[in-house]
């Protein structure tokens, strides 16, 4: 039995039986646990052939590995790498990488499952994280998300029929001054979002077209700086006023 913080009361362990709970505990509580836990046992996604790095990859592990005074310090590269290699991290794809590293699985699996950016379950063809951070959700971020589910038809953490599309919500991004955004696939972020410009986005990304990235500018780059200091870059965008959510007006 544990206590609870600063309350003097014991809680038993959430894997105790139901009739060796805390009396205070309902059955809905142990029947639909807030956090769903993993499949302790899923069925492999990935053959034992297939689960294999090329000579290749095998190199740029061991230059990784260089970096570091630990080799499991590299986990983070290696997880990435195999993520681009097999799409996600089934469990099976996470041991791989445990054992490349001479670490256990379960410290592998909780690099993986500390970033959103590592994919835990097969996505959609192209991921949209959309921020709903603390400046987002102020400057319309569930507004962006809200729209977003509608028009594709699912919830975040879901993927859309075709496979096309999945929507999640991520924490910040770092782009706080062109609120409201999101960031595709791990990769090009899309500012200064509106209606019509996620039904351009939408459209762009069905016919196989990504944004390129864009340079914004914040108002003293503008002031201080004569504008954008990127000149190597194709799109420009510059600071505007931020909208605010729908709920503060």
């Amino acid at each position: 039995m544990s206590r609870g913080p600063a309350s003097g009361i014991a809680f038993a362990p959430w894997y105790l039986p139901f009739e060796n709970r805390h009396p205070n505990m309902s059955s809905f509580d142990v029947q639909q646990p807030i956090v769903e836990l993993p499949d302790q046992d899923p069925d492999p996604a990935f053959s034992d052939d297939e689960l294999v790095w090329t000579d290749e990859e095998e190199a740029q592990i061991e230059a990784w590995k260089d970096q570091y005074p630990e080799d499991q310090a590299a986990i983070m590269k290696v997880l990435w790498l195999a993520q681009e290699k097999f799409g996600y991290l089934a469990p099976e794809v996470i041991q791989l990488c445990a054992d490349t590293l001479d670490m256990t699985f379960t410290q592998a699996y909780g690099v993986a499952t500390f970033y959103h950016q590592y994919f835990k379950e097969e996505k959609g063809t192209y991921v949209l994280d959309v921020c709903t951070c603390f400046t987002c959700q102020v400057c319309g971020g569930y507004d962006v998300l809200h729209y977003l589910e509608e028009k594709l038809g699912v919830h975040a953490g879901e993927t859309t029929d075709d496979g096309m599309f999945t929507i999640q919500e991520a924490e910040c991004l770092g782009s706080c001054g062109s609120a409201p955004m999101m960031e595709i696939t791990n990769g090009v972020y899309v500012h200064n979002l509106t209606p019509d410009k996620i039904d351009d986005l939408v459209e762009s990304l069905r016919a196989g077209e990504v944004p390129s990235f864009t340079s914004m500018t914040l108002p003293q780059d503008e002031e201080e700086l004569d504008g954008n200091r990127r000149t190597d870059v194709e799109n420009t965008e510059t600071y505007q006023t931020q909208p605010r959510a729908e709920h503060t007006e």
